[in-house]
């Protein structure tokens, strides 16, 4: 394998749905086994913890999850499950045709790592309803008239629920303010296009803002940078890769669009303090 996987929901499911609930101590699918077990999707992820406690490793984080916890893991991001043998809830993969766009800018609003929302006792019976029946009229047998509208519908429904849950975690300041909008924006150019576009002045045309606002609206919503959000990206996909996949560093370089191997290696040791082989070989002790 010369990449991280990258899991296709359409390989899985027909409807842009898969749901599942899961116990304590459920094996881990054998698709989510290759690569030290990690993975990227092309579709969200949502996990409504019941009881007891779980766990992730997202993009080199380790998350745990309690009872009454919702969560949700973005396209794209690396991620791989630790354990769970002591919790149990609901698994649901959804495709992003599915997700409204307003929801999608909550669940990508954020430029740090998302967190877990805790959910209150009325948003956690809504949300468990909603997915058992969710889940009871997925698996029907013979589906009747409708069957995928009323399936999308009630994905809607969830999704809906999630997106007000995670909407209280944006800044109200901010809200509705231009940087934070140009930020979301940014962010969303920058996780797709990382491994080809490096420059700040090509984000900024994107977003078709000059560099100087573009570099103003990211420090006033972040305190950092777009040089630093752009340096940071390069080094998580750069980690990503020195850990869940088999290429070699100049591989690596080139992939993320470094001609120069040995300029990317020195780019790595200077931000990260170690060059990418003793990295690779530290975190896969």
């Amino acid at each position: 394998m010369r990449d991280i996987p990258f899991h296709q929901l359409r390989d899985r499911a027909s409807t842009g749905l898969e749901i599942r609930r899961f116990v304590a101590g459920d094996d881990v699918p054998r698709d989510e086994a290759d690569t030290l077990g990690a993975h990227r999707d092309d579709h969200y992820i949502f996990f409504v913890i019941e009881e007891g406690m779980a766990s992730l490793m997202i993009d080199f984080h380790e998350l745990k999850f309690g009872a009454s916890s919702l969560y949700y893991i973005l396209p794209g991001q690396v991620h791989h499950r630790i354990r769970n043998e002591i919790g149990y809830g609901w698994f649901i993969a959804i495709d992003s045709l599915l997700i409204a766009p307003d929801y999608r800018n909550v669940f990508e609003s954020q430029l740090v790592l998302q967190q877990p929302f805790m959910l209150n006792e009325v948003q956690f019976r809504q949300c468990t309803d909603l997915l058992a029946l969710m889940q009871e009229k997925y698996l029907e047998e013979k589906p009747g008239p409708f069957y995928l509208q009323v399936v999308h519908s009630l994905v809607q429904s969830f999704v809906g629920i999630a997106a007000c849950c995670f909407s209280g975690f944006c800044n109200s300041q901010f809200a509705l303010s231009r940087p934070v909008q140009l930020a979301q924006e940014f962010k969303k150019l920058l996780a797709n296009n990382i491994r080809q576009v490096k420059s700040p002045s090509a984000y900024a045309s994107m977003l078709h803002v000059s560099e100087t606002y573009l570099n103003e609206a990211l420090k006033k919503v972040t305190g950092l940078s777009v040089s630093y959000w752009i340096q940071q990206e390069v080094l998580l996909e750069a980690k990503r890769l020195l850990y869940y996949s088999e290429m070699n560093v100049k591989e690596i370089a080139h992939t993320l669009g470094y001609t120069d191997h040995t300029y990317f290696s020195r780019l790595f040791k200077k931000t990260e303090g170690t060059t990418p082989l003793l990295f690779r070989t530290h975190y896969r002790k």
